[in-house]
């Protein structure tokens, strides 16, 4: 058995709320490791052409505002 499967079996033995508190530790987790590549890849550059397509966009007048107002 590896390792990945022997935490599966714990889990899968927790109680209700023990389950919960990992469940939430894994979302908090994963959201913590998203943002840290999120913010690697923005300092290296790797999202400036969404800047670029958004300048573009609106220069053009195809970009409208949200919520819209009436």
């Amino acid at each position: 058995m590896d390792r990945v499967e022997e935490i599966e079996a714990a889990i899968e033995n927790l109680a209700p709320d023990e389950f919960r508190r990992i469940a939430q530790w894994l979302r908090d987790r994963d959201q913590l490791l998203w943002d840290q590549h999120l913010d690697s890849d923005s300092a290296a550059g790797k999202l400036d052409f969404l800047f670029e397509e958004a300048e573009h966009e609106g220069s053009a007048a195809l970009v409208r505002e949200w919520p819209p107002t009436r």
